[in-house]
């Protein structure tokens, strides 16, 4: 296939609201020595694309900007220096792109660094894979790499049914974790098939009371998704030693029981899936991977929508009108 001269992509001129997205021709960009030029098949919208987009998420962004992080595509031209690794015609995938200088997915090609770039396992759907490479990835990095997760420690997180929250859920119970999933009613079944062992409503007035139930000896790793970060009611609750993982909230300042903290040992641990490392992406990826190929990594799929309704995409997103990860295509 002959890659034109020009692409259709979405993109923002400065930084703003979901109005500030275009949808129009840009130049095609060209693989550089380290580059992998990938034809995009599918991306999707995460949150964190919603912060790039409106600046609350600093980071390098040379405008015109072309928005989005993740993609599955096909290779259609490589770098001089990427070697073997990659060739025509390989089905891929990444979900680092559109941050620190890298512009992003939600056009029909994009150039992908080749340490950010793995294969698709042969026999994924590109669509199933592409929904669940951003929660994924977050909830490895997040499980393994912050948390330490051992084999038999109990997980409890909120917000199970949400993208990042069903990946919490599929990779601690992969792991050989005891898994509490707190979620809406309407999603209890959807937490017990991921691997639940306990499944809570997570606006019940005695939540904490039933996971002291549920966990008398104490939680081990606590994930809270919902941006609540009830600290003083949770860090009782945990185990000594527990860990507990914060990445939502970013305007959040709660009180903080520093006595329940050191005393007990506890570690609350912030990240974004943004500051890993080449090395901690391809570990999560690896795992992805393995996962994807065995089918135990699923999400809810919601609207399936155009590059040219990009704009739209971001308005779904933002409004929370929605059930299941948003898919865009060319």
């Amino acid at each position: 296939m002959v890659v034109p001269p020009f692409m259709r992509a979405a993109y923002i001129r400065a930084h703003g609201t979901a109005d500030a997205v275009t949808f129009g021709e840009l130049e095609t960009p060209s693989a550089g020595p380290a580059d992998v030029l990938v034809r995009m098949e599918a991306t999707t919208v995460n949150h964190v694309d919603i912060y790039v987009r409106s600046g609350a998420y600093a980071t390098t962004t040379t405008f015109p900007f072309v928005i989005g992080r993740d993609l599955v595509g096909v290779v259609e031209a490589v770098g001089d220096g990427v070697g073997d690794t990659f060739c025509v015609g390989d089905r891929v995938w990444t979900n680092s792109l559109g941050h620190a200088g890298r512009q992003g997915s939600f056009a029909e090609y994009a150039t992908v660094p080749s340490e950010r770039l793995y294969h698709l396992p042969e026999a994924v759907d590109p669509f199933a894979a592409v929904i669940v490479l951003h929660t994924a990835a977050t909830a490895h990095l997040g499980l393994f790499g912050k948390a330490r997760l051992a084999l038999g420690e109990t997980v409890y997180v909120t917000g199970a049914g949400s993208g990042v929250g069903t990946a919490v859920v599929q990779l601690a119970h992969a792991a050989g974790a005891r898994v509490i999933a707190a979620a809406a009613p309407r999603d209890h079944d959807w937490c017990r098939a991921r691997g639940a062992d306990v499944v809570l409503d997570h606006a019940a007035p005695n939540v904490h009371d039933t996971i002291r139930r549920a966990a008398p000896d104490g939680v081990d790793v606590w994930w809270d998704n919902m941006a609540r970060h009830d600290l003083e009611s949770a860090l009782p609750l945990m185990r000594r030693r527990g860990r507990m993982v914060i990445m939502a909230g970013m305007s959040a300042t709660p009180n903080l029981p520093v006595g329940s903290l050191y005393t007990r040992d506890l570690s609350l641990l912030g990240f974004v899936i943004s500051e890993a490392s080449i090395g901690e992406l391809a570990a999560a990826a690896q795992s992805i991977n393995a996962l994807l190929a065995a089918g135990h990594l699923v999400e809810k799929t919601g609207p399936v929508l155009r590059l040219a309704e990009a704009r739209q995409a971001h308005t779904v997103m933002e409004s929370g009108d929605r059930r299941g990860r948003i898919v865009v295509v060319p």
